[in-house]
């Protein structure tokens, strides 16, 4: 399984939930690779800050060849997920064709709602290439016993064939700590709110990715 994590929208917690995605299917026995495709590296200085030992492989692939050159590193792995480019251009493309699944973070704002229309459009363009190509939209930094967080929800209905996931990512200072450390939410407070909330998301992502296949 593929899964890109994209948004044509920088801030919107990218690296973030790749990182923690990745960290959790490593926790639960599973070969992972998390692929760096953005020219930032944000992945790539998590990795850095990192004293202890890696729970997963990461690369950096931050080029438009991604889809092509990525499939024989892959097949080592069980589950990829790629840390993908803000705005659209030819990063953001191939890290979409590359992808079996595209998640799509985006927060309670306007912004953010604007910005995922762009992310959609690229994602039904390679769908033209590639028919099992599927996207998700998940709700990042949400605040809890907030309007704001149901309105977003209500507005991205309008992308009928992107589903929005029932899971969201709350605002919690752990995911910042967590990062500047070299390390997952799980790693830090296994037992809190941020690394069941990515449990959840990690198990949600598998069941979706099974029934495709099925």
């Amino acid at each position: 399984m593929i899964i890109g994590v994209l948004s044509q929208k920088g801030g919107v917690g990218k690296t973030t939930i790749a990182v923690n995605l990745a960290a959790t299917y490593a926790k639960s026995g599973l070969r992972v690779l998390l692929v760096d495709a953005d020219p930032q590296s944000s992945a790539q200085q998590w990795s850095a800050a990192r004293d202890a030992d890696p729970l997963f492989s990461v690369v950096g692939m931050a080029r438009a060849t991604l889809h092509r050159d990525l499939p024989d590193i892959a097949k080592d792995y069980q589950v990829v997920i790629i840390d993908g480019a803000p705005r659209v251009n030819e990063l953001g493309r191939a890290a979409i064709l590359a992808s079996d699944l595209v998640l799509i973070p985006v927060q309670p704002s306007p912004y953010d709602i604007w910005a995922a229309a762009e992310t959609v459009n690229l994602i039904r363009e390679a769908q033209q290439f590639k028919p099992g190509l599927r996207g998700l939209f998940v709700i990042n930094r949400k605040i809890a016993n907030t309007a704001i967080g149901r309105d977003v929800t209500e507005a991205l209905g309008q992308f009928e064939d992107i589903p929005v996931l029932p899971v969201a990512l709350h605002q919690r200072v752990v995911y910042a700590e967590s990062a500047g450390q070299g390390l997952a939410v799980l790693e830090v407070d296994p037992k809190g709110g941020a690394a069941r909330e990515v449990a959840e998301l990690a198990k949600v992502l598998m069941v979706n990715q099974e029934k495709k296949a099925a």
